[in-house]
């Protein structure tokens, strides 16, 4: 191979990884010419190929401890163009999600999404994933935010999706396509977002309430959501999260605002008069505001940390329920980890419904917790998703839940794409 690619930065590859979707061989291309013929390179020689950016999400799927070929973008960084006045910019996969936001900041400007890990994340991870955070109440998801895309089809062929523009609605919106599909039917080399100004002010409404006060919360976060108030962010953490961000082992409503600051205050103001007497509240602001979502967005196992032989196993989950029941779902969590003496920290958004667990333990007590609160999720007609896990264990537990009634789609589009299988094989639901 390395005669075919002589000015292709190669490296040979680690075995035996405990979190697998490695490669025999290690490549780095810095360019979309690269990309494309190496995928060629593949796909005529029947190799198979796995893909990451940084590798910071290698423990989301996969059966498989190693490919032929890893092809990793960490290399391949920059930003492509940048509109300021049409508020848009193209940027290369393999940019750092925290260097394209520290750009667009010298700007007043940011892409509207929070996915976990932002300064280990790049942007093709991001997207490849649908990752998102408590903020998508406010921001929306990727989906939402991403106006085109740079495909490399895994025989070798670059195709785009979408445009640059932000009225562009001829035709079928391929970018949905790909984004999500965990890299199994193309490689994403650039990515168009629409932007969004920087907030001139922002604060988080910290609202901490009795242990068994249930139904207070409840009322409370539904007043609330109803109201004419317009949070960012309307997240319940459970009380061991926030007793780790706050000091504080209570469930903890966190309410976040965007807006110029007069706007702010009053939404504050109008929040804080709601709040029942047996409740506690704090207000955060600059940098106590910037501290609180660095913890929350760091506190997910990633891929880049190797293990020490005596540590905890850690499961990240998504679980995807009713917006209300996330109540329920946080309660759950805890319950759960009490029972196979783990430790949970889970937060949910309320506004939305999409709630994020991280459990540590024992291996075996992890995937019994997690069968646990599938039982319980299932129940409540939800779902979930286990986002990391060592390879041992993805191999017992169908991290993806229950095949929907339309993947024999998803199956067609893999099929038709990636015959021969060579992008990422068995990363992706019903083991694409």
């Amino acid at each position: 191979m390395k005669a075919a690619f002589p000015g292709l930065a190669m490296e040979p590859g680690r075995m035996n990884d405990w979190l697998g979707n490695g490669g025999h061989v290690h490549v780095y291309p810095t360019s979309e010419e690269e990309i494309a013929a190496l995928l060629k390179y593949a796909h005529e020689r029947g190799k198979s190929v796995s893909v990451q950016g940084n590798g910071s999400k290698r423990g989301f799927g996969g059966l498989k401890e190693s490919f032929d070929i890893l092809l990793s973008l960490s290399k391949y960084t920059g930003i492509v163009e940048h509109t300021v006045g049409d508020m848009t910019v193209t940027v290369k996969a393999g940019t750092p999600f925290y260097e394209l936001q520290a750009f667009l900041r010298e700007h007043r400007q940011q892409v509207s999404l929070d996915p976990a890990l932002p300064r280990l994340s790049t942007v093709g991870g991001v997207i490849a994933s649908n990752d998102s955070g408590p903020k998508r109440l406010g921001y929306g998801s990727a989906r939402d935010v991403v106006l085109g895309l740079r495909v490399v089809y895994p025989d070798g062929t670059v195709i785009r999706t979408g445009g640059k523009v932000v009225k562009n609605v001829a035709g079928y919106d391929m970018n949905k396509l790909f984004i999500g599909s965990m890299g199994t039917i193309g490689v994403i080399t650039e990515i168009t977002f629409k932007l969004r100004p920087l907030p001139k002010f922002e604060s988080l409404v910290l609202v901490s309430f009795q242990d068994h006060h249930t139904e207070e919360l409840r009322s409370f976060a539904v007043e609330q959501l109803d109201s004419m108030l317009e949070p960012t962010a309307f997240e319940l953490l459970n009380p061991s999260l926030a007793e780790r961000l706050i000091g504080r082992r209570q469930p903890t409503l966190a309410i976040s605002f965007e807006d110029v600051e007069s706007a702010v205050v009053y939404q504050e103001q109008k929040l804080t008069r709601a709040v029942p007497k047996t409740a506690h509240v704090t207000v955060l602001r600059n940098e106590e505001l910037a501290r609180f979502w660095n913890q929350l967005y760091s506190m997910v196992p990633n891929g880049l940390e190797a293990p020490s032989p005596t540590a905890e196993i850690e499961a990240a989950l998504k679980i995807g329920v009713k917006n209300m029941d996330v109540l329920q779902v946080l309660e759950d969590c805890s319950a759960v980890a009490d029972r196979h003496r783990l430790t949970a920290y889970a937060h949910g958004g309320v506004g939305h419904g999409l709630c994020h667990t991280v459990l540590k333990g024992a291996a075996g007590d992890v995937q019994a917790a997690i069968q646990e609160l599938r039982n319980a999720v299932g129940k409540l007609k939800g779902y979930v998703i286990v986002k990391h896990i060592p390879l041992s264990l993805r191999r017992n537990i169908n991290v993806w839940g229950e095949t929907p009634d339309t993947f024999f789609l998803l199956e067609g589009i893999k099929t038709k794409i990636d015959p021969r299988r060579v992008l990422n094989d068995k990363r992706y639901i019903g083991g694409i």
